[in-house]
């Protein structure tokens, strides 16, 4: 790291939501890349570390346990630094919230959905001097790791597949706007794999698991909200691996997300020919290569650390890791069963199925048959005459791909 700082922060972050965890330490990574960052689930935990001296701690007043209330009333009680900067998050913004914090001077009360643009001004203004520049330089890998060595140890901790460039740049137009509507949201973003997983795996999260399990985009927009959604959105441009600007890998995850979103469209054709739910279709469809997206981004933060790798070695690789990236992924963010259950039939039908994984099977089918070859193949597949689709029709859909 170099800079014009010599004082590196060290900054508390307690939230219950480890979606909002994540994208508040980016955030706070994208105006100080050099701060110490740690976090707390619970109120106990963040009393546990204020043992250590902070420069900054941005807390949640909903935590569990000692809530955040009550940690900004015993920081200013105590003898080690009663000013420390404190933010105060809430989902309570009425007067009567307002004024019980008021006393304790928090640094800002943010009620939630908070706006992390506004917040991205006020941490610059308390972290950063006046034209104040902080750059970070990328660690290099570990040593005496190789690339087998290191893909195994990221793959319980990938952060996903990239963000593609497309919607990234739609995105950047929606934050533009006055106003957010759902609708037009989910037309930017539906065609990308990482931004419907995250928003999925956000609103399938343990806060909310009581309001029953969330299978597609607009339903998990609707449960999120346009300001939240945009913010986790937000968060996933900001990391460092975000966009692969390496051509090789770039190009490889084009060819998987194409294959990604034509399994996604014939599965919707097929779906809404079945009279089955189109929109469940597709987002099993859209998500079905998660697992190759997330390995290619793996391996561009490996090259960003200065790693060696050779173009012949991607697909080998790919085809290694790809599905454990992918089931990996699935498991941590607990999407819901009967999402993963119809990823799965992409590949292969097992156990009792029904036609939405029939369906889902024959989409893939489709999908990965090339060019070249015969389609009587898939005609005479279990999913084909299970369902009573036609040569005809399957000629028809492989056209329109």
């Amino acid at each position: 790291m170099t800079g014009t700082s010599n004082a590196v922060p060290r900054i508390l972050i307690a939230e219950a939501d480890p979606w909002s965890r994540d994208l508040l330490t980016q955030l706070l990574l994208s105006v100080r890349c050099d701060a110490k960052v740690e976090v707390a689930e619970d109120g106990k935990q963040a009393l546990l570390a204020l043992d250590q001296p902070h420069d900054l701690i941005i807390a949640s007043r909903e935590l569990p346990g000692t809530d955040g209330l009550e940690l900004l009333r015993q920081v200013r009680r105590g003898t080690i630094a009663p000013g420390l900067p404190f933010i105060l998050l809430s989902s309570r913004g009425d007067s009567t919230s307002v004024r019980e914090a008021v006393p304790l001077a928090p640094t800002a009360y943010l009620t939630k959905p908070v706006n992390f643009e506004a917040l991205r001004e006020r941490l610059s203004a308390l972290l950063l001097e006046g034209g104040e520049e902080v750059f970070c330089e990328v660690p290099p890998v570990m040593p005496h790791i190789d690339l087998n060595g290191f893909l195994e140890t990221r793959r319980e901790a990938t952060d996903g597949a990239p963000v593609m460039n497309e919607v990234h740049d739609a995105v950047v137009r929606s934050l533009k706007a006055r106003t957010l509507n759902l609708r037009l949201l989910e037309e930017d973003i539906r065609t990308d794999p990482q931004v419907t997983a995250v928003l999925l795996a956000a609103a399938n999260s343990a806060a909310r698991h009581r309001e029953g399990a969330v299978n597609t985009l607009m339903q998990a927009l609707t449960r999120l909200g346009a300001t939240q959604s945009m913010n986790l959105i937000l968060g996933l441009a900001l990391k460092r691996s975000a966009r692969l600007d390496d051509p090789a890998l770039a190009e490889h995850a084009q060819a998987y997300w194409k294959l990604s979103l034509q399994t996604a469209e014939l599965a919707r054709t097929l779906a809404r020919q079945q009279g089955i739910d189109q929109e469940l279709c597709y987002c099993a469809g859209l998500l079905h290569r998660l697992g190759e997206l997330a390995l290619l981004r793996t391996l561009h933060e490996w090259k960003l650390a200065a790693g060696k790798l050779e173009d012949e070695q991607i697909d080998p690789l790919v085809k290694r890791f790809g599905a454990n990236y992918g089931s990996a992924l699935r498991t941590r963010w607990r999407l819901p069963l009967d999402l993963r259950e119809l990823i799965a039939s992409v590949y292969s039908l097992a156990g009792v199925y029904g036609k939405p994984a029939l369906v889902m099977n024959l989409a893939g089918q489709l999908a990965m048959l090339p060019a070249e070859e015969d389609i009587q193949a898939v005609v005479e597949s279990k999913a084909a005459r299970l369902l009573g689709v036609s040569k005809v029709t399957l000629m028809a859909l492989r056209e329109n791909l």
